[in-house]
């Protein structure tokens, strides 16, 4: 079997946040093989304590995945002050590539940095790292891959929990637990009625709905209490951030001489889109075409603007009215990168400062042992491409590995296996529920 075959048996995609198939990556053919540990997201940990825990399953899907798309030379994206990773993957990585130390700054783990600063190459302007020759891979991921090898399906997400709870941690959880119970292995939280950030703080969404089950994506949790700035400032309703936005906007171009974008040399001018709220709808149709590059890493909302106001959140909508209109953007100047970019980097202590969270900056320890939900409810979309469709039935037993759920015939998406033993208790049509 090939390992394209076993990644999509196994039903691996990519961790680092955005889902996608990771079998279609390793049928590729490229130059180089990227790993990304760079982890940027304040007080999320997990990729460090996965680096530590499993070096050796790590290198061993980097090595896995260089050789299926031929890559010539490989790099593995680590921070420098990460020194216990550094160490972990340096001695298990031998000759299967090179480690390229990043600075501890903010959207360092983003794939346009990661790929600019170990290949010197810029994506082009839209585009995905294949387009210059890479593949690019979280580190859970890669451990996910070397799991494939050997057989093994994707039943359990890695992540931390850190930010308002008693013991902050790292561990395993099965894909669909709760996001209540990962709080109580990390001791539960230190407030009543917390708010959660789940995947972080700058990218990540907030919920207070503690039920909602884990994904195969889900990197971690931030828990703050209801009062908190960034709870409050994001929790605010989006009519509200554009009626802020158009009264309050100066221009002052801060969030685009911050954007990491932008500095890279992609036509990014969050200033820009700023201006689709403040005046009338003519000529919005211009400006918005100044968000379709956009990251949405949020440094344009929660650092630059000396306002407190919300660019990040207009260059969402700027990018939604553009294809209503049925505009694709392209910026036909190859990007260069701005003579500033080095001066204007955001140290994640800096930003941690900002952010009113520097409190609750602590280590994430791994756990051997993380929750053991009685139930999982496991979503039928949690990746790129079409929704699975289930293979099971109410009623039915099933073991944890099991097959329950997979992509439409010829259609990109991601297999789904039971992540514990149990009964098959509901089929739905965006979710199955396991209780065991």
């Amino acid at each position: 079997m090939s390992l394209k075959e076993a990644l999509f048996k196994a039903g691996v995609v990519g961790q680092g946040g955005a889902g996608f198939p990771t079998h279609v990556k390793a049928g590729s053919s490229v130059e180089f093989m990227l790993a990304n540990g760079a982890e940027c997201e304040p007080l999320v940990h997990k990729d460090l304590e996965i680096m530590v825990a499993h070096p050796e399953e790590i290198v061993r899907g980097f090595e896995l995945m260089k050789n299926a798309v031929g890559a010539a030379r490989a790099f593995f994206g680590i921070k420098k002050k990460n020194a216990r990773a550094v160490k972990a993957i340096g001695e298990a990585l031998g000759d299967v590539g090179e480690t390229t130390l990043l600075g501890d700054f903010y959207p360092s783990g983003d794939e346009y940095e990661l790929v600019y600063e170990a290949t010197g190459r810029l994506i082009e302007p839209g585009g995905i790292p294949l387009g210059v020759g890479c593949v690019v891979n979280n580190v859970e991921t890669l451990y996910n891959v070397a799991r494939a090898e050997a057989g093994v399906p994707l039943t359990d997400t890695f992540l931390s929990v850190n930010g308002a709870v008693q013991t902050p941690a790292a561990f395993f959880a099965p894909v669909g637990t709760s996001i209540r119970e990962c709080l109580d292995a990390a001791g539960g939280a230190t407030v009543p009625e917390p708010a959660v950030f789940v995947g972080g703080a700058m990218m990540g969404r907030l919920t207070f709905d503690l039920d909602e089950p884990t994904t195969k994506t889900t990197a971690g949790f931030i828990v703050l209490p209801r009062d908190h700035y960034l709870v409050t400032r994001m929790n605010r309703e989006e009519r509200a951030q554009h009626r802020i936005g158009k009264s309050a906007c100066d221009q002052c171009s801060y969030c685009t001489e911050f954007c990491p974008r932008y500095l890279l040399g992609y036509n990014v001018q969050p200033h820009k889109v700023m201006r689709s709220l403040e005046f009338t709808k003519t000529g919005a149709d211009v400006w918005n075409q100044m968000a379709e590059l956009c990251c949405e890493c949020g440094l344009c909302t929660l650092y630059a603007c000396p306002e407190d106001l919300y660019p990040r959140e207009a260059c969402q909508m700027g990018k939604r009215e553009m294809r209503k209109l049925g505009i694709d953007y392209e910026q036909k100047e190859p990007p260069r990168v701005h003579p500033m970019k080095e001066g204007r980097r955001v140290p994640i202590k800096q930003l941690v400062k900002k952010l009113h969270i520097a409190e609750y900056d602590r280590d994430t320890p791994y756990l051997e042992r993380g929750p053991e939900p009685t139930t999982v409810r496991i979503l039928l979309s949690q990746h790129v491409g079409a929704p699975s469709e289930p293979v099971v039935s109410k009623g039915d037993r099933v073991s944890k590995g099991d097959l329950v759920a997979e992509p439409p015939k010829d259609a990109l998406g991601a297999r789904m296996h039971a992540s514990i033993e149990g009964e098959v208790v509901e089929v739905a049509s965006s979710h199955l529920t396991i209780k065991r």
